[in-house]
């Protein structure tokens, strides 16, 4: 039995067939990025991902740079960076914060400066905060300082080299030694203090002398001017029984006075001397025995007469004063 052409036509179909599906998947190749790209904005992923981003320009700054070598702790070093880009001047949006930089350096707050080309510059400071064992080199950082027209001024890395502020080890030769001795304290001149000081009690002495003779010519002159004091002192060398005791108080109480005075007018002599009125009892009672002493003709009873003698000079001399 003979097979129909179908079989043979079935047969040759098949590589045709392979041929078709080939052509269809390179077609569909190619047709991708025509894909992905016309798909962008519908919002596709793959279109945001390859979308260039604008980055701001850098422009190399212009700096004064300290000096490189020679520094140990406590030293300050000045950057300062010209605000000028592109011939223009510039303002910085955030100058570099003080803070600590590292372990060697601590910047402070940046500041303005103006030359005298009207130039206007930005002063940055480092302090050297450690001291190193031997010679060190260190840099001060690299930034980049962003400005209000968008660009960015950047200052590159500037090494610097910090010594020990002495050597770890001493010569030991002469005066360079590990310990210095204790340098003895020089006496300062006293000679003119001391002639100031012996001056000054020279006077001091002239004035104690002065006064202690005025004080005693003056008490001398009272005991002998004065009623009361020189009968006080004619009192002392005698006894208070004796009759001469008694006429010297009552001679001192008439020379007070200007006249005689009795027991009857003593009241008018006090009122005269107020300041002898606290001793009115004390007179009273001298009188009152004076006249018993002297013409009753009997024994006298003892009385203070001493006590009234230093009272009345007392009061005498307070007065006087």
């Amino acid at each position: 039995m003979k097979r129909g052409p179908c079989v043979r036509v079935g047969r040759v179909a098949r590589p045709w067939r392979r041929r078709v599906a080939v052509l269809a998947l390179a077609l569909g190749s190619t047709a991708l990025p025509w894909r992905a790209a016309a798909g962008g904005g519908a919002g596709e992923p793959g279109a945001a991902a390859s979308a260039p981003t604008p980055t701001a320009a850098v422009t190399p700054a212009t700096v004064e740079q300290p000096r490189a070598f020679g520094h140990v702790l406590g030293d300050v070093l000045t950057q300062r960076v010209l605000l000028q880009h592109a011939g223009r001047p510039v303002d910085v949006t955030t100058p570099p914060a003080a803070d600590r930089v590292g372990l060697w350096l601590e910047r402070r707050p940046a500041r303005a400066e103006t030359d005298d080309q009207g130039r206007r510059w930005l002063a940055l400071d480092y302090q050297v905060v450690n001291a190193p064992r031997a010679l060190n080199t260190l840099s001060l950082p690299a930034l980049s300082i962003p400005t209000r027209g968008g660009a960015s001024l950047a200052l590159p890395a500037w090494p610097i080299s910090v010594g020990p502020l002495t050597p770890p080890e001493v010569a030991g030769q002469g005066a360079l030694q590990t310990l210095r001795p204790d340098r003895p304290v020089e006496a300062a001149p006293t000679a003119a203090i001391e002639r100031r000081f012996k001056a000054a009690l020279l006077a001091l002495g002239v004035v104690l002398l002065a006064w202690l003779a005025w004080w005693g010519g003056r008490n001398w002159r009272e005991s002998r001017r004065l009623p009361f004091a020189r009968a006080w002192r004619e009192l002392r060398r005698v006894d208070a029984a004796s009759p001469e005791a008694w006429l010297s108080l009552h001679r001192a109480v008439n020379a007070s006075a200007g006249r005689v005075v009795h027991g009857a007018s003593l009241s008018r002599w006090l009122d005269e001397r107020p300041h002898l009125r606290p001793l009115q009892a004390q007179l009273e009672g001298f009188y009152r025995h004076s006249s018993d002493r002297f013409f009753a003709g009997g024994a006298a009873a003892a009385y203070p007469l001493h006590a009234l003698g230093r009272a009345l000079r007392d009061a005498e001399r307070q007065q006087h004063r």
